[in-house]
């Protein structure tokens, strides 16, 4: 991986602004649901080397994942190329993203070259073999699905295209799904390629995580907010109620004691009226 090349100049089909943003959303939401992460690799434009008798060819992919194999080389450096007899798996899926210049060999559309060389589609397909085979059309909104035929001979292993329903493909062997998602990524809104779980929802960025669990903090501090303060309002309704519970029967007391005092001051009345008819002789018990 030190000593062969990872870059040539004048390559066609060279990263628009388009690429790196589309790969680097693949790469974010390449989360396999049967592999730990650190066992899963993923890269843009990075020299995929597949021949160890003839070590100067490789591909190029716009984005592939593998799975199985260390996310660092070695446990230990950031990959400068994918040696593929050095590591010993191949990628188990690969994204082209269609451009003018490269259709052709990303839809397996031309020949093998004068010296041999194989194509793209030829590497894929019959060299590496790898399982799935993506290539994304963005300008006309739309994706292809290609998977190695179910029981073809190891001698004869060939592509099939698959029915991607709702802009959406499952690939079973990963538990992962690709799909076309309506949304913005780095300020951008468009169609995007990336990848979605077993629950059918998309796997979310790092981004997305955070800004999900901040609002998700902020509406469960929202509604301990509002909790705090109904039972506040309900703490202040019972003060209430106790308050005029207080006044009407501090009030009621006043009631009885003003009717008391009329009572008392009626009997003291009527006790010096008989005293003064019996002052006079008369016996108020008579009359």
């Amino acid at each position: 991986m030190y000593e062969l090349p990872s870059e040539e100049v004048g390559e066609p089909g060279l990263p628009d602004q388009f690429h790196p943003l589309q790969a680097e959303l693949l790469r974010l939401t390449f989360q396999p649901g049967n592999y730990d992460p650190e066992q899963v690799f993923s890269a843009m434009d990075l020299n995929v080397y597949y021949d160890e008798n003839h070590t100067r060819r490789y591909k190029r992919p716009d984005w592939f994942g593998v799975v199985g194999v260390p996310r660092l080389y070695e446990n230990r450096d950031l990959r400068l190329s994918y040696v593929v007899w050095q590591e010993g798996v191949s990628p188990s899926l690969v994204v082209e993203l269609l451009s003018p210049s490269t259709q052709g060999q990303d839809l397996g559309q031309v020949e093998a070259e004068a010296d041999g060389t194989p194509t793209k589609w030829e590497v894929y397909e019959q060299i590496l073999r790898v399982p799935y085979y993506v290539v994304y059309d963005r300008t006309m909104g739309g994706f292809r699905g290609f998977e190695l035929e179910r029981g073809a001979t190891a001698e004869s292993p060939r592509y099939v295209e698959v029915e991607v329903r709702e802009n959406r493909w499952w690939l079973e062997g990963l538990e992962l799904g690709v799909g076309l998602w309506q949304g913005t990524y780095e300020n951008v809104n468009r169609l995007w390629l990336r990848f979605y779980g077993s629950s059918g929802d998309w796997i979310p960025t790092p981004t997305e995580e955070e800004r999900r669990a901040r609002e998700s903090a902020e509406q469960r501090e929202a509604r301990e907010r509002r909790a705090r303060e109904s039972a506040e309002q309900r703490e202040a309704r019972e003060r209430q109620a106790k308050e005029r519970e207080r006044q009407a029967r501090e009030s009621a007391e006043q009631r009885e004691a003003r009717e008391r005092q009329a009572r008392e001051a009626a009997e003291e009345r009527a006790e010096r009226f008989r005293r003064l008819l019996l002052e006079n002789g008369i016996n108020p018990d008579e009359i």
